[in-house]
């Protein structure tokens, strides 16, 4: 009996200690449960706050973008405005007999033919004679948007004409479709003007110098005069944005087209493009060689995925700008043309590229303009990208391997 009573004895104290460690317990336990409430309300405010403020912040990028595009309009009206659109001759049947006639005299009839274009900048009758008598010469450059050197390359036959490059442009290679530099692309311009060219009967070079830049048309599909523009600032009296360009916009490093990024295409082509403005290294020798004009642009990729275009010679760019978005083909692995256009719906605006509209505002109208990379939670984990004034994907793309 002594035994038991011990044993009952010693037990109790101990089921006291348990009855209140199981208590410290279960105050623990709900002192844990409190926190975990109070933390996860936290997460919950902070998590809140984070989406209201990445909200906040994809709007204010929207309406900054929207301000850019003011600019941009803005800069191409004010130019267009203040140019000044010079008569325009009529190159008739006649006319053109006239001019093959002048022509068959030799340098002297082929500088009356060049003289009567009115395309040739600030020069006498007699500079345009000594041009003439250098004939199909290389580095004869004319005082105009023609590029002497490359119209030569690209039409062998020329050079075994003995006459004037210039010349014949402006006889027999407009109408053959021939372009007279690199950027002037000949039967795009003509598509794109096609009711002004066919009554007057000129050539892109012509019509261009003379009415269609003042009239904010664009001389190839790679170049955009709004953006330049709008970046220039400092367009003489009566040049070209195009003249501008090639003149000093290029050697400032300005951007011709929203899908042209002059530093990004010079740290590719930083040895070979020395010479070239980087747009006319692109178009004649960049893109042969993988050059990617813009980080979501990759002409290599471009051509694997569209023999047509690789299979025609046709250079990439050019072509999506062109008709590649329009037929749904996508401009790099990077950008989902299709799913973007669906995501944009009917706030797309018509006859806008749809990567260019994603580069100026439309990538913070979108949840995802890509699939599996959400803008806002980008925009939440790599906030440097707004002062870098990059969009998500360019960001992520740059980071990629090339």
């Amino acid at each position: 009996m002594a035994s038991s009573f011990s044993s009952g004895a010693s037990s109790s104290p101990a089921k006291a200690a348990a009855a209140r460690l199981i208590g410290k317990v279960g105050e623990f336990a709900d002192h844990l449960r409190s926190t975990q409430a109070v933390a996860q309300d936290a997460q919950i405010r902070e998590a809140v706050t984070r989406t209201e403020l990445t909200g906040a912040l994809e709007a204010a990028l929207a309406a900054r973008d929207e301000a850019r595009a003011g600019l941009r309009s803005d800069a191409l009206r004010r130019y267009v405005a203040e140019a000044e659109i010079r008569r325009l001759r009529r190159r008739n049947r006649p006319a053109r007999f006239a001019e093959q006639a002048l022509a068959r005299l030799g340098p002297p009839g082929q500088a009356l033919v060049i003289a009567a274009a009115g395309v040739w900048r600030g020069g006498s009758l007699g500079a345009i004679a000594a041009y003439a008598r250098r004939g199909p010469e290389p580095a004869a450059q004319p005082a105009t948007l023609f590029d002497q050197a490359w119209y030569l390359a690209a039409n062998p036959d020329v050079a075994a004409a003995r006459v004037a490059p210039l010349a014949h442009y402006l006889l027999s290679g407009a109408r053959e479709d021939r372009s007279p530099h690199p950027l002037i692309e000949g039967p795009w311009y003509r598509r794109q003007n096609a009711q002004a060219l066919a009554a007057t009967g000129l050539s892109a070079l012509e019509h261009y110098v003379k009415e269609g830049a003042a009239r904010g048309r664009e001389p190839h599909p790679v170049f955009d005069s709004a953006h330049y523009l709008a970046g220039a600032g400092d367009i003489a009296a009566g040049e070209t944005p195009l003249e501008h360009y090639l003149r000093v916009g290029a050697s400032r490093g300005l951007s011709p087209h929203p899908l042209f990024d002059p530093v990004w295409y010079g740290k590719q082509a930083r040895r070979s493009a020395k010479d070239a403005p980087a747009l006319v290294h692109y178009l004649t020798v960049g893109w042969r060689k993988g050059f990617s004009p813009h980080p979501l642009f990759d002409p290599a990729w471009y051509l694997l995925q569209n023999g047509d275009v690789a299979q025609a010679g046709t250079e990439p760019l050019t072509h999506f700008l062109a008709t590649g978005a329009r037929e749904g083909r996508s401009p790099g692995p990077w950008f989902d043309l299709p799913h973007y256009v669906e995501a944009r719906g009917a706030a797309l605006p018509t006859r806008v590229n749809p990567l260019v509209d994603y580069l100026q505002g439309g990538a913070w109208t979108v949840t995802e303009a890509r699939p599996g990379l959400p803008t806002a939670a980008y925009l939440a984990a790599n906030p440097e990208i707004v002062e870098q004034g990059l969009t998500p994907l360019e960001h992520w793309a740059r980071r990629q391997p090339r």
